[in-house]
């Protein structure tokens, strides 16, 4: 039930899931109106996207979990889909497994330098959802 996620993620995290259910729902994002971004278009255009929000949706690889010497917990994994792969970043506890189909929201970079090494095309996670949870049975 929404009151349940209301609760749970906060008000502004719990409206976020309700509005990234009806534009799933609908078929739109709230990125671009024909729809969720492309994991083909995000790559191909790797610039016009970078440091911006994204929403993309693909299938959890190689998710590893961790925890930073402060305490704090951070995952990461990889978002395949037919159109590529992206790596994926975040903060806190994730509920999501390798295999699951996820709508992943948060911004995109491009490159990032991290020491000597680049990472490219990686989206720093805002908020990470099974798609699962995301179509509900609306009926009743």
């Amino acid at each position: 039930m929404f009151v349940t996620a209301l609760s749970r993620r906060g008000m502004v995290g719990g409206l976020l899931s309700v509005l990234l259910l009806a534009s799933l729902a609908s078929g739109t994002s709230l990125l671009h109106p024909d729809g969720m971004l492309k994991m083909a278009d995000l790559l191909a255009h790797p610039d016009q996207y970078d440091k911006r929000t994204v929403a993309v949706v693909g299938q959890v690889s190689n998710l590893q979990i961790a925890t930073t010497r402060d305490g704090q917990n951070v995952y990461g994994f990889l978002l395949k889909s037919v159109g590529g792969t992206v790596k994926v970043i975040g903060l806190g506890r994730t509920m999501v497994r390798d295999g699951e189909q996820v709508v992943v929201e948060g911004t995109f970079n491009r490159m990032r330098q991290s020491g000597r090494t680049a990472v490219l095309n990686e989206i720093r996670a805002e908020l990470v959802r099974p798609l699962a949870q995301l179509t509900p049975d609306l009926v009743g």
